[in-house]
């Protein structure tokens, strides 16, 4: 393999987010030194993703076809959307096996300092849900950043003022297996603010 040609691998995957140049090339060589069918199983699975991956048509979710899994299963809940930022965030949702509803995928959280507004992200289409489909609940699970806080009060007056469901937030607080004593004053405040009764 030419050093030109390993510098471009190093490049490229420098361009991945929390990669710098030294765990780079610690991939790059890694790829080099793997078996060659290995190697082509792992371009052509990225070339895959890239050929086959879309967004529903419905929720915004990743999906090989044009309704994902979720909105197309019976099983799951229509008068429950929850609705995040990245698909990412369904995965992990998902992996906790405790939410029997469906989704809403905005890509993305407002951020005028970022030039994303609404009209960047996927909102229309949850307003044109939230006219059509049945819906009793709307779960705003966006980040607990200034961002996703600032997307979710700004949907919860959008929601409110277009239909009477009810419209919730995820509770935000002290993580399992924290101390008290080394969490900063907004986590504690999130923490008080989502008390519930035992």
């Amino acid at each position: 393999m030419e050093a030109s040609s390993l510098q471009r691998v190093i490049e490229e995957l420098k361009r991945l987010p929390g990669i710098g140049t030294k765990t780079a090339q610690r991939l790059a060589f890694f790829i080099m030194k793997m078996p060659t069918e290995q190697a082509v199983g792992l371009a052509r699975a990225i070339q895959e993703l890239k050929e086959k991956i879309r967004f529903c048509a419905v929720c915004g979710n990743l999906s090989e076809s044009d309704t994902c899994g979720i909105c197309s299963n019976p099983d799951r809940s229509p008068g429950l959307i929850c609705v995040v930022q990245e698909a990412m965030d369904v995965m992990a949702i998902e992996k906790t096996g405790q939410f029997r509803g469906r989704y809403h995928v905005l890509h993305g959280a407002l951020s005028p300092i970022d030039a994303v507004g609404p009209d960047e992200l996927n909102i229309d289409s949850l307003l044109q849900r939230i006219r059509q489909e049945p819906i009793e609940e709307i779960i705003l699970a966006t980040n607990p950043t200034i961002e996703g806080e600032a997307t979710a009060m700004y949907l919860a007056q959008l929601v409110h003022a277009r239909s009477s469901c009810k419209v919730s937030r995820i509770a935000h607080g002290i993580p399992v297996g924290g101390h008290l004593e080394y969490a900063d004053e907004v986590t504690l405040s999130k923490a008080m603010e989502g008390r519930r009764p035992l």
